[in-house]
């Protein structure tokens, strides 16, 4: 068998929903606009980044129940629905612990919209991603909704991305609460644990005043790697690629048997 240029990923997709938001310009028409943030993923108009991989990853656990805490933009958000969309059109599932959600399962975004640890664009409920892709919103501190939300209902996630507060106390509270209700197998990953790419930030003179570190990521990583109860693996390709779009790293996470 010969090799076929047909392409596995759709461009139109990608570029018109995942990795942009549609806006109306001054003279009616719709334009592209940039997924805030999608750059720190290494996403550009054509290319996935580090996305791919967490599309990849709920694809290969089956992902039912699929949580992001913290989300300027939406992207992952988008890719968490994208890919229990696709696993559903190929009938791989049956069922979910909440009936309410049928065999589709959900997408949950945690964030306070507080402007810790970025700005959110997708608060309102006409936004792009609310009205494309449908994720549930939790507009509270992440504690707050473990135990509002999450315990009280009995959740169990199957996959976790944590991108909320990047101060090391809250990168490490986020994660001690939230591995607690983890599903059998389940998979979390953590977003900019690159300390390159704290290191070499440059803060402009007018923001100095107001900058605030957001090295925690990074920090508690370490911390975890000798921790025994985890599998770990610790993605980074920040400025290997010169003049192109990198990742600000991603930590993959397991809990061991």
């Amino acid at each position: 068998m010969g090799y076929t240029n047909m392409q596995l990923l759709n461009e139109k997709l990608i570029k018109e929903y995942l990795t942009n938001n549609h806006k109306i310009n001054e003279d009616g028409n719709v334009i592209l606009e940039p997924v805030k943030y999608r750059w720190t993923h290494g996403a550009t108009d054509l290319h996935l980044g580090d996305g791919l991989l967490v599309y990849s990853f709920i694809q290969f656990i089956r992902a039912k129940v699929c949580v992001c805490i913290g989300s300027g933009g939406g992207f992952i958000p988008r890719l968490m629905t994208q890919a229990r969309m696709d696993l559903h059109s190929q009938n791989i599932f049956e069922g979910n612990n909440q009936p309410e959600w049928g065999d589709i399962g959900t997408t949950i975004i945690v964030d306070a919209a507080n402007g810790i640890g970025g700005f959110t664009d997708w608060t309102e409920e006409n936004s792009f991603l609310r009205q494309h892709f449908s994720p549930q919103v939790i507009l509270e501190t992440s504690e707050k909704a473990f135990y509002d939300y999450f315990v009280r209902q009995d959740i169990k996630i199957d996959y976790l991305h944590i991108d909320g507060d990047h101060s090391y106390e809250g990168v490490k509270k986020d994660f001690e609460l939230y591995s607690t209700i983890m599903a059998e197998n389940g998979i979390i990953t953590i977003h900019d644990i690159d300390q390159n790419y704290h290191d070499t930030f440059v803060v402009t003179e007018n923001a100095k005043e107001d900058f605030v570190p957001f090295d925690g990521p990074g920090k508690f990583i370490k911390e975890l790697e000798e921790d025994k109860k985890w599998n770990l693996v610790s993605l980074k390709n920040f400025r290997m690629f010169d003049k192109k779009v990198t990742s600000t790293g991603l930590a993959l996470l397991t809990k061991k048997a």
